[in-house]
């Protein structure tokens, strides 16, 4: 895989995932597709936008899933490709590619058709137009602020819901209940046949959802935000589509709204009888050209970036991943526009929005085949911090349904789909076979039936731990605090050093000291044991046990290893082992073990680290080496300073910030384990863990500098 370049900057909030999600989602599903929606099935379209939006919920939680294992840029095509392999990573790229490029040729036909209210200009050499602008913006760099998608969809959902409540008092005005059972007979008037093919159609009108998918690398506490910033922004337009659409059909009729391309707008000038007729539909019109605007440029920019991310994993050609004046993907967004007019060109409005759909179909129920792959690979290091509910059921509903829509949809719309698989799996074959040595998570599940699995994934995926962090319920900091520690100044052989250090594990843990030293010597001999910076990590599981126990050791002449073991002693040959950390965890949650591990690793990384550690003074001091950052903080008890004040008084009396703790006591040349009827003393240095909130209070109330002081 060609090197990528730095991690995207974490700063998207749980607002922004929202805003993204739901605006992503306004566009042509509202303000277009309605009245062709309602040629298909009459007054069940209502039912039909429902019914869409609960096929999405699968898609929806699988997404959410891989993108809190995986939060890397790319979205649909890293997922697949990492775990059904770079075949149907290349059927995933091409696709999504082209789903975006439909949904924004469907969003600039919308586009056209409510400008064509205000001003006499052809439908599609507006659109056509418009995806010329949008593609000069983005080489230009154009980019899409967070700020002004909260101020647009601010006002758009203002005006929708403005929409929604003056159409229902208009509806109790005229008699609501006479009005629906006129408006809303017969209900299904093509069958369920022609039902089913229309919850396909309008599938499209959520697709938008996942789109925050493939900013996950961008994403602030993605664990929490992708998965909850989904279901916030499903349910609001839930509601908006079901309830509006309820008040085109029940105001103009099925007949009317059937031959309408600008249905809101129709809508509200039937209706909006107490300000001046015009400007009721100017309203309509400001913001369905606001929505597709927004989404069309969103979805050039969105689209253009598969070409570019299949070009750097070796899926496309190199010049694909060529960068312009203004460091943006010039060749990708030209080709993404060449598409883009094209589809403009030979498809009508109908067969688009159809295109799409049974696409994005079609790639959804790849996304829930790849949760299954990853469960059912038992890849240790895929550690997603939100699962899928009701599994693997979920993603069978998630992967069957979207095939029987597809069928309802038509023959047009399979071929297409069939069509766009077969040109990818014939690209794969032609141009990426020859140049990839990666496979998916699939050949794990493989391994599990005796054939192959691909180890290059399963170090991927413990880099993304590393980049991901702890966890807030994860026990780090209470690990290292209640840590043994060794410290020595000759050199040590390795397995004396793990003779003594599963001694002293084995007071802590339910395994025997010969059990522990086996499950450590048995990491150095498979090569388990990372080195880096002049640091070791040896690790063991054993049964039964609920905490995380370690034992850090300093060895200023250097730990030495035996020629038996070569792939360490190499390493050892050419940068001494002068700090090793023990760790051993239980069996059941292997998640955390390996978080603890990448945790560990990324400090001990750092090219301070050592220098640093060498130059402690004490247990303490190595301790706080670890725990350094902004959830640690000491405090020195001394007379005439703000601390003095906790002199003489014990822990269980003294008032700490939720959430903080006192972690250790120093006194003197003694480590003490903090008690509730430990009585400070003066000289005591604390070493406080805690949320930075309260961390920095107490640093404000005691006098320090701020958390991790040196």
């Amino acid at each position: 895989m060609a090197s990528s370049s730095a991690n995207l900057k974490k700063q998207l909030t749980l607002a922004d995932v929202y805003v993204i999600s739901t605006g992503s989602m306004f566009s042509s599903g509202f303000f277009l597709l309605p009245g062709l929606a309602a040629g298909k099935t009459g007054a069940s379209v209502v039912l039909a936008y429902f019914v869409s939006a609960l096929l999405i919920v699968p898609a929806m939680v699988s997404k959410a899933e891989l993108a809190t294992a995986m939060p890397r840029a790319g979205g649909t095509y890293y997922f697949l490709d990492r775990t059904l392999g770079p075949l149907v990573g290349t059927i995933g790229g091409v696709s999504t590619w082209v789903v975006l490029v439909l949904k924004s040729a469907f969003a600039l036909i919308g586009m056209g058709a409510y400008m064509a209210l205000v001003f006499d200009v052809p439908l599609k050499t507006t659109a056509l137009t418009f995806t010329a602008v949008f593609a000069v913006l983005n080489i230009l760099g154009a980019k899409q602020s967070t700020g002004l998608l909260r101020i647009l969809l601010l006002t758009l959902l203002s005006i929708l819901t403005f929409f929604v409540l003056h159409g229902f008092a208009e509806l109790f005005e005229r008699g609501i209940v006479e009005t629906t059972q006129a408006r809303f007979t017969p209900f299904m008037s093509n069958g369920v046949d022609g039902f089913l093919g229309t919850v396909g159609l309008v599938f499209i009108s959520y697709v938008g959802l996942t789109k925050v998918a493939s900013l996950a690398e961008e994403v602030t506490d993605p664990d929490r935000n992708i998965p909850l910033g989904m279901a916030l922004s499903l349910l609001t337009v839930t509601v908006i589509y079901v309830l509006g659409v309820f008040v085109m059909v029940s105001v103009l009729g099925v007949g009317t709204l059937s031959a309408s391309l600008t249905p809101v707008a129709d809508t509200a000038r039937a209706f909006f009888s107490w300000i001046p007729r015009r400007a009721g539909e100017l309203l309509m019109v400001v913001a369905a050209v606001a929505a597709f605007a927004s989404m069309s440029n969103a979805g050039v920019m969105a689209a253009s970036r598969y070409p570019l991310a299949m070009s750097r994993d070796y899926l496309a050609p190199e010049w694909l991943s060529g960068l312009g004046r203004f460091r943006t993907p010039v060749p990708a967004i030209l080709l993404t526009w060449g598409l883009l007019v094209l589809f403009l060109l030979v498809f009508n409005v109908e067969q688009v929005a159809k295109l799409a759909s049974s696409l994005q179909l079609l790639i959804f129920a790849l996304v829930n085949v790849a949760v299954i792959v990853m469960r059912e690979s038992r890849i240790e290091s895929y550690d997603p911090g939100y699962r899928a509910p009701l599994y693997p059921w979920m993603q069978v509903i998630g992967i069957v349904f979207p095939l029987i829509l597809i069928a309802e949809m038509g023959w047009v719309s399979a071929l297409f789909s069939a069509g766009v698989m077969a040109s990818s799996i014939g690209w794969y074959n032609y141009y990426a076979k020859g140049r990839l040595a990666r496979d998916g998570a699939i050949y794990h599940v493989f391994e599990r039936l005796g054939r192959r699995r691909f180890a290059g994934l399963d170090r991927e995926l413990r880099g993304i731990m590393k980049e991901k962090g702890m966890r807030a319920e994860d026990p780090f900091d209470h690990v290292v605090a209640r840590s043994f520690v060794i410290d020595v100044e000759d050199a040590m052989d390795l397995d004396a050093l793990i003779r003594d250090v599963s001694v002293l594990l084995a007071a802590r843990t339910p395994g025997t000291a010969d059990e522990i030293a086996i499950g450590l010597t048995k990491c150095v001999e498979v090569g388990g044991t990372p080195v880096s910076h002049g640091a070791a990590l040896l690790h063991t599981r054993l049964a039964n046990l609920e905490m995380s126990e370690m034992v850090l050791v300093r060895c200023a002449g250097g730990v030495q290893v035996g020629e038996a073991d070569e792939a360490l002693a190499r390493q050892a040959a050419t940068e001494p082992i002068k700090a090793v950390f023990f760790l051993v965890s239980g069996t059941e949650d292997p998640g955390r073990h390996l978080r603890i591990l990448a945790h560990l690793a990324g400090k001990i990384e750092s090219d301070e680290f050592l220098t640093e550690w060498m130059g402690d003074r004490d247990e303490q001091d190595l301790r706080e080496t670890l725990l350094r950052d902004d959830r640690f903080l000491t405090v020195e008890l001394k007379t005439g300073s703000l601390s003095e004040s906790l002199i003489g008084l014990s822990l269980k009396h003294v008032k700490m910030p939720e959430g903080s703790l006192v972690a250790l006591i120093r006194r003197y040349d003694e480590t003490l384990v903090p008690r509730g009827r430990t009585v400070l003393r003066e000289g005591d240095r604390l070493t406080i863990i805690g949320e930075p909130p309260g961390l920095s209070e107490l640093a404000e109330r005691y006098g320090v500098l701020g958390p991790s002081p040196r």
